[in-house]
Parts: C-alpha cells; sequence; structure tokens
C-alpha cells in the first residue's frame, strides 16, 4: 500500500476489469492508472476517486467492471495465502471453512483500503458483513442501485475457491442512501438472517 492505504490488489483488478469489458477506454482511464503506478504501486486516493466517479457514469458497466473486479481481487488474495492455509481451510469441516473463508474475505476488505473494515457476525451458517467506510460508495446522491459490488463479488469467489457454497447479497448500501454497506452470506444449508439483528462476533 501507499501512503493513503489504496490496495495494490484494488487497483490492479479494476484496472484489469476496465482492460476486459470498456477495452476502448482503456487508454482513458489509464490517465490516473498509469502503468508506472500500477507496476511500483503508487497509486494513491485521489486518482482512485476520480477513476470510480468516471465509472459511475459508465452505467451498467460500473457494476459489470467492479463485479469483474472484486472477482480477480479474490482470484489474487487467495493465491497469495500460503499453499499449507489454503489446503488446511479446504479440508475443514464445512462450518470451520465457512468462517475461516469469510475471515479471508475480510482481511481482502482491510488491504483493498485502510481506511475500510468488515465487522462480520456469523449465526447458524450465515454472515453478515458490515463494511464500514467503503471506497466505492462515498458520494454525494445517492445512486439508483448499489455500488458496493466489489466486495460481494470478491467475498463469493474467495468462497469458492476455499470450497465454501454459500450465496452473497448486498442488502443495504450507504450509496444509495441507506445506512451502511451490509452483505448477506448464506451457505447452501443456512438460513435467511435479518442483517440488522447480527450475533456475536466471531
Amino acid at each position: 500500500m501507499r501512503d493513503a492505504g489504496i490496495g495494490r490488489v484494488l487497483v490492479a483488478s479494476l484496472h484489469q476489469g476496465i482492460a476486459d469489458l470498456l477495452p476502448t477506454r482503456l487508454e482513458f482511464y489509464e490517465n490516473w492508472f498509469n502503468p508506472s503506478g500500477l507496476r511500483d504501486g503508487t497509486i494513491g486516493l485521489a486518482p482512485l476517486t476520480a477513476v470510480l466517479s468516471f465509472l459511475r457514469r459508465e452505467g451498467e458497466a460500473y457494476a459489470l467492471v467492479t463485479t469483474r473486479a472484486g472477482g480477480y481481487a479474490a482470484e489474487w488474495t487467495v493465491d497469495g495465502l500460503p499453499a499449507f492455509r489454503r489446503a488446511l481451510i479446504r479440508k475443514m469441516p464445512a462450518p470451520v471453512r465457512f468462517r475461516l473463508a469469510i475471515a479471508v474475505a475480510r482481511g481482502l476488505v482491510k488491504s483493498s483500503y485502510a481506511g475500510s473494515r468488515a465487522i462480520v457476525t456469523v449465526r447458524r451458517g450465515t454472515a453478515s458483513i458490515d463494511v464500514r467506510s467503503s471506497i466505492f460508495c462515498g458520494v454525494r446522491e445517492p445512486a439508483p442501485a448499489p455500488l458496493c459490488g466489489f466486495y460481494a463479488a470478491a467475498t463469493g469467489r474467495v468462497l469458492e475457491l476455499l470450497h465454501v457454497g454459500a450465496d452473497v447479497d448486498v442488502v443495504q448500501c450507504r450509496g444509495t442512501g441507506q445506512p451502511g454497506c451490509i452483505l448477506t452470506v448464506r451457505t447452501e444449508s443456512g438460513p435467511a438472517v435479518r442483517p440488522d439483528r447480527p450475533s456475536e462476533v466471531s
């Protein structure tokens, strides 16, 4: 990370998502995500904020790019785990594997932007993830759709890579004018849980 706390995995995943889905616009976005900054890990908060602002003006492409970026961020995060830790998580009983995979996703939120953190509660196969200070959702006017799909996509992909079957949904988004950014993660056997009634913090 650099002084603004912007994680390299966040910037690199967004750049790759733009390259995949908006290739004709890549040169424009590289005014902020320049190759030397990507290579050296020196992309700061101001250029990231500019890129996200322009992406929101791309309409439906915003959700596609940020979702694709979340998937890449998850893959690179899991690949970056020590091999023994990946193997250990995958061998754990399902309830333990779920909690350990959620912990990896929680770490991804923090490593993406140092100003963000994820408050996690787990109950009977369902997790509620409260993303505080989402870098995606600090907008002046409420957006028509959730802006924090990056975290949902990243969480879902982390779980998949660690052999946890689960559904991830954005149930609140600060970017749409709601109080916070909350995801629910429900395993294939877990019941639905109201996000405003958390259990003990795991």
